[in-house]
């Protein structure tokens, strides 16, 4: 029964109101407070439990609450005079939701609906349940009830939303989708319709039955005049007749959408199409389209004839002169860019219409070639040209330069307009390394001379100019790869951090810094970059990966665990709340926004970087406690001992992943997460790096994420067989026996070395106790505790060898060493704490017999020389390492400096930085105003270079602690083992 007027949950009002003013005001304690004063009063009141259950919940007492909530549940199921309300229901709701235990709420409000049948407002709360669940059955079945108890229009859609839900994100069979359609007809035929949304539902139940006809029908009769706004009505109508295949009409009705709505280039896109009788623009329709889709579609025209195809330009040109001529906008983009569209359409039907496509985009140029978006509109445009016609356009495009507007800000703007253009089209890859200098010199002195037109602006702004220095730094660190001069590189730095001394905000500087300082190795510093971007909600998931591979591969545990933290919070808290946001889209009649929430969790769920995340942070667990076997064990038990992620690489390779990252922000020299040109020698590339690695990369990521997935069940795993004395014999791998002999180089590895060394971590741990013995300095021993030593010894030691001092040679192999000492060898040192633990008596010693014995101290003498093994090996780290951080500051500022000033007499880095310290060290506030003079006066190079120093150090200071640590550990087994 419902609650009665002034009651709440069967109490007066007046006494509970003063609990949700407290709890609503976190005055949690005075909330407990009252409540039990409640309760003295209400001992048997399911909705005073409730209360206290809540308040519990949110001092963050989960278990109390957790009991308290079964005590009201029971009392509700026990005694059935009492009141069930919603009230009640739903504050209960409240808390097994936050507790992670929706299925009890839902068995709430399954056993109250069977008490209470025909109670609309309990069944509402249960079908609120099953929303919160995914139950689309069960949502559809519960609907439809309340549909036949009350006969309301909203219940109806209800149900039918739900029917849709099954079709597209569930096992549901299209065939459902009839029913949906005759529920909707017995519905109108008996009462009609009157909210446009569910006018909308209707299309699209007919639209994926392709009753494209019958919907047109509805669309024209009485129904069709719910939609209230003409343009709309018109892009459901245009939208019909192209999928019914009328092409002539829809080209019709898509006209008229764009004389009312000039701007709209999605309609110009169907327009095209229709005329030229082409269904691209809807083929892509798809939940897991690309999360920067192309911005234009592919097009067929093969099936045209020369004259039809002639006929179509002919009627396109007229009307996109008409629309241009009535346009009385100058900043209305989209008549000009459809001329383009039909330019680019001639080039690929004929295929030799490239000169009216150059001549086309040149005209754009005059009109808009002062927008920060004039080459991110061309881009699609000049894929159909061949390199030498790119630069033919660029030549000519550059002689406009002589015509530069007398507006200042519209002059900066095509000049900055050239230098994009170029880095699109790759001609900055075909300058040599003296004409490249020059450029940047010429940007910077534009930059520079031009700073005057933001003396006005608010700092938060954009200023004129500012994309400037992202291209000087784009250069500069070109120049960098080109000829391996390091004072390029720090050059580069110098520029951005100038940039944002003057203008703090400015995003893009901050990506470009963060992608530098973690080359450098001072991820430290990259991290408080990212961290600067203040990212939040969805751009978790798109901006991540901008940091998070970095931090992965190195030893900023603490860092990289709040990294972690913070993302899988933000999707686990989307996940728990799109439910709410799903409900709430069905109570208020916005039924397009039911399918579009559930779809996009479903996207979230299936997010590579989200997989990557889950897997990433259990082991991150691990390398933690990688030095107690105790919390290592531990860990494991509260993972089911790997179990589940093995489950999930199973069942990896079924699902089909979603890549939702916004790739269209990261540099050219590391355009996807896997590649940094940086990393090998200059390719000569001449165009500007756009491949497309989709399918490369999915095939990628799914094998790490299956891979990443065993790695808790393999630890548990030699753990365990650490344990066991006697085992079979197992082959020896030929590849890492043939490696840990010298016999064939760590490079047949590839890039999966740190897996190969797992494996030979896990091999060992799982036939160190059969009878494989072989001869080392005169003593017997296991040949498979030899191949890893030898491995781990031969490898880590060969590339610490090799690396420089940090400050002259950025990152080099510093990350996969990180990984190799915090992964395998740390691995190695878990198997090596089991076989001590087994190796080591433990209270009364059992009878052993004389074979026991002698394994045991073969073992034990194997274990020993692992330990002295790995212990040399991490204090070589540490060695270097501090010799690293122990090198003066003044010092490395000293190196820093000159690199960066080599080549201001000459050749070479330092002439861009010149002219930034020039203007820096006197500033002309007449002309800059007190807010930039200021803000140069405050930059300072030294600073600059003392925070590459501290963040280098920092990472290095990490990663000597774990090492310490390590050694810390083995020395204390080396006595253990000294028992045996």
């Amino acid at each position: 029964m419902a609650s009665k007027f002034g009651l709440a949950g069967g109490i007066p009002e007046r006494r509970v109101r003063p609990i949700w003013d407290a709890i609503d005001s976190r005055q949690f304690k005075n909330a407990l407070k009252i409540t039990t004063t409640l309760l003295s009063k209400h001992p048997n009141s399911p909705y005073a439990l409730a209360l206290k259950a809540l308040i519990l919940e949110r001092m963050g007492k989960p278990d109390e609450a957790l009991s308290v909530c079964l005590n009201a549940k029971e009392l509700l199921y026990k005694n059935e005079s009492l009141l069930m309300d919603d009230l009640t229901l739903s504050t209960l709701q409240i808390v097994f939701q936050r507790l992670d235990h929706l299925e009890l709420a839902t068995s709430c409000y399954e056993h109250a609906c069977g008490k209470f049948p025909n109670n609309l407002e309990l069944m509402i709360g249960l079908f609120n349940c099953y929303v919160r669940e995914y139950s689309f059955v069960k949502q559809q079945q519960t609907a439809i009830k309340m549909y036949k108890l009350v006969g309301e229009e909203r219940f109806l859609l209800w149900a039918v939303c739900s029917i849709q839900l099954q079709v597209l994100c569930g096992n549901g069979e299209e065939k459902l989708l009839l029913l949906a359609e005759g529920l909707l007809k017995k519905h109108v035929a008996s009462h009609g319709l009157h909210e446009p949304e569910a006018l909308i539902v209707y299309f699209s139940i007919l639209e994926q039955q392709t009753k494209y006809a019958d919907a047109l029908d509805i669309l024209g009769g009485k129904l069709g005049s719910l939609l209230m706004v003409e343009v709309d009505k018109l892009r459901i109508q245009g939208k019909l007749l192209a999928r019914a295949g009328d092409y002539a009409a829809a080209a019709n009705v898509y006209q008229k959408i764009l004389e009312l709505c000039g701007d709209d280039w999605e309609a110009f896109l169907h327009y095209i199409g229709c005329l030229f009788e082409d269904d691209s623009s809807w083929s892509c329709e798809t939940i897991n389209v690309s999360i920067n889709p192309p911005k234009l579609v592919e097009c067929k025209l093969a099936h045209l004839t020369d004259e039809v195809f002639d006929s179509c330009v002919e009627n396109a040109s007229a009307f996109v002169q008409k629309l241009q001529s009535e346009t009385n906008n100058d900043s209305l983009r989209n008549p000009y860019l459809a001329h383009l569209e039909i330019e680019r359409r001639k080039c690929l039907f004929r295929k030799n219409n490239d000169d009216g496509l150059i001549e086309a985009l040149l005209q754009y140029y005059s009109r808009f070639g002062h927008l920060a978006c004039f080459t991110s509109d061309i881009e699609a445009f000049l894929q159909v040209l061949s390199q030498e016609k790119k630069m033919e356009f660029l030549d000519k495009l550059m002689k406009n330069s002589n015509y530069l507007s007398a507006v200042p800000t519209k002059a900066l703007g095509q000049s900055i307009t050239l230098l994009k253009t170029q880095e699109l089209i790759g001609n900055m890859f075909r300058l040599s390394v003296s004409e490249l200098e020059g450029s940047a010199v010429q940007m910077v002195e534009l930059y520079c001379k031009n700073l005057p037109l933001s003396m006005d602006l608010d700092p938060q702004e954009s200023m004129h100019g500012e994309e400037m220095l992202s291209i000087v730094c784009n250069v500069l660190v070109q120049l960098f790869w080109r000829t391996r001069d390091l004072g390029y590189f720090i050059e580069a730095i110098m520029v951005l951090e100038f940039g944002l001394t003057i203008r703090r905000y400015t995003w893009q500087y901050k990506i470009l810094l963060l992608h530098l300082y973690s080359y450098f190795g001072a991820i430290s510093l990259a991290y408080e970059r990212y961290k600067s971007l203040d990212v939040k909600n969805i751009l978790m998931e798109t901006v991540s990966h901008h940091i998070l591979p970095q931090m992965l591969a190195s030893p900023l545990w603490a860092d990289l665990n709040n990294l972690l933290k913070d993302y899988l919070k933000f999707m686990d808290d989307h996940f728990r709340e799109s439910a709410d946001l799903t409900f709430l889209a069905f109570r208020h009649r916005n039924y397009s926004k039911v399918i579009e929430f559930v779809q996009f969790k479903e996207r979230l769920q299936h997010s590579n970087q989200y997989l990557m995340a889950r897997v990433e942070a259990s082991i991150l667990q691990l390398k933690q406690s990688a030095d107690n076997i105790e919390e290592e064990e531990s860990i494991l038990e509260s993972l089911k001992c790997g179990i589940d992620f093995v489950e999930l690489s199973n069942e990896i390779g079924s699902k089909s992943l979603t890549f939702n990252e916004d790739f269209q922000s990261r540099p050219w020299w590391t355009p996807t997460t896997e590649i940094n040109y940086l990393l090998g020698p200059f390719q000569g590339i001449s165009y500007y790096p756009k491949e497309n690695w989709a399918k490369e990369r999915e095939t990628s990521v799914r094998g790490i994420i299956e891979r990443k997935s065993l790695l808790p069940r393999m630890i548990y795993l030699s753990i365990q067989s650490a344990s066991v004395l006697y085992k079979d014999s197992i082959d020896t791998n030929d590849v890492v026996m043939g490696v840990s002999r010298g016999l064939k180089p760590y490079e047949v590895f590839g890039s999966d070395v740190i897996d190969w060394l797992n494996f030979a971590i896990f091999f060992n741990a799982w036939s160190f106790n059969s009878n494989e013995f072989g001869q080392r300095e005169g003593k017997c021993t296991h040949v498979s505790w030899h191949l890893v030593n030898s491995l781990l010894e031969n490898y880590i030691l060969s590339k610490l060898r090799s690396m420089g001092p940090l400050i002259q040679s950025p990152q080099g192999d510093l990350p996969i060493l990180v990984q190799v000492v915090t992964e395998p060898l740390a691995w190695h040192g878990v198997v090596i704490q089991s076989c001590v633990r087994s190796c080591v008596p433990s209270g009364k010693k059992k009878k052993k017999s004389g074979s026991t014995d002698q394994s045991l101290s073969l073992l034990s003498h194997a274990v020993r020389d692992a330990i002295q093994s790995l212990c040399s090996i991490l204090e070589e780290i540490v060695r270097w390492s501090q010799d690293q951080i122990k090198s003066p500051e003044d010092n490395k500022i000293d190196i820093l400096v000159s690199l960066k000033t080599n080549g201001q007499n000459g050749g070479g880095p330092g002439h861009v930085f010149h002219i930034l310290e020039t203007l820096a060290s006197s500033p002309n506030e007449a002309e800059l105003g007190n807010r930039i003079s200021q803000a140069l006066r405050a930059w300072s190079p030294v600073d600059v270079g003392r925070k590459i120093i501290t963040g280098q150090s920092r990472v290095l200071s990490e990663f000597c602690r774990i090492c310490e640590s390590k050694i810390k550990s083995l020395k204390s087994l080396k006595q253990q083992i000294a028992q045996v």
